[in-house]
């Protein structure tokens, strides 16, 4: 089964007992396990001590990028390469826990704060079908819980995505035809997010021992899931591959957003553009997102 499947089945429990998901409306929270204090707040706090563990931090593409999948129009999407070029990541205990969805600054609750240093650029598509998160880097860290992490996707210094915050690179299908795609976007991001959303709790440091948190790409949003009803607001909202098909010549696609715009209808680049922003998660959990260049 697609392990999106089994977490979103695993999500439609946690959301009875109030998790809220991507699909959801207001501010994310881990489950907590059965053996552990329910509360976040109780876990968010300053350490206590000078006791240290490491802090991994991973990327994560999902199934759709590691084993592809069809979109909401149909097409079987399967990637070669998806890279996102990742600035000043940061993972942060605070007190309250961060509410992505209110308006507030991630400054004024962070209690402590720990750094990836320097411009890393990562393929989500790296590994086999089954491959784990891609690990993006480790710190040494204060012993606590980490329930909230902010990155920037910024343009890529050099490299096979050099220029670009996100570029994909892939094959669409359908119906006997077939598109090989290179989507570059320049536009550069910032994600500020919450707790940690997922089948397990991330972020936990014990003096000693090794705990990791994820940064989440919804690629789904993008082209929408044929596993999910037409209907569904994933669906709705998405661009899908039709219209990047229709565009395509020759069976080749190779644009960045400038020729995006001036290729695809108003309507559909405006769609695109305003998508982009949202694939940042955590687990299923959300995100402030802000512009830093278009």
């Amino acid at each position: 089964m697609n392990k999106r499947l089994i977490f979103l089945t695993t999500f439609v429990v946690m959301s009875a007992i109030g998790v809220q998901s991507c699909a959801g409306g207001t501010s994310p929270q881990a489950e907590a396990p059965t053996n552990e204090p329910a509360s976040p707040t109780q876990q968010a706090t300053a350490p206590t001590s000078d006791e240290t563990g490491t802090l991994q931090i991973r990327a994560n593409g999902e199934d759709f990028i590691r084993q592809g999948f069809v979109s909401k129009d149909g097409w079987q999407i399967d990637f070669d390469h998806v890279y996102v070029n990742l600035d000043q990541i940061t993972a942060y205990q605070t007190d309250p826990p961060f509410d992505p969805e209110a308006d507030q600054s991630i400054d004024a609750k962070a209690q402590t704060e720990v750094r990836l240093e320097g411009i890393k650029t990562i393929d989500l598509a790296e590994g086999g079908e089954d491959a784990e998160p891609i690990l993006v880097g480790e710190v040494e860290a204060p012993v606590g819980r980490y329930n909230a992490l902010s990155w920037q996707m910024v343009k890529a210094p050099d490299g096979p995505a050099a220029g670009y915050p996100l570029m994909l690179q892939g094959t669409a299908s359908k119906d006997g035809q077939s598109v090989d795609f290179t989507l570059r976007f320049d536009e550069e991001l910032s994600f500020t997010c919450g707790d940690f959303v997922g089948d397990e709790r991330k972020g936990i440091v014990q003096a000693g021992q090794t705990a990791d948190l994820e940064a989440t790409f919804h690629f789904d949003h993008l082209f929408g899931d044929a596993d999910t009803p037409a209907e569904d607001a994933l669906n709705t909202g998405a661009l899908g591959f039709d219209p990047l098909a229709a565009i395509a010549e020759n069976g080749q696609l190779d644009a960045d957003l400038a020729t995006l715009e001036k290729q695809l209808s108003p309507e559909d680049y405006t769609k695109l553009v305003e998508i982009l922003p949202s694939l940042g998660h955590v687990g299923e959990g959300h995100c402030q997102e802000t512009t830093l260049t278009s």
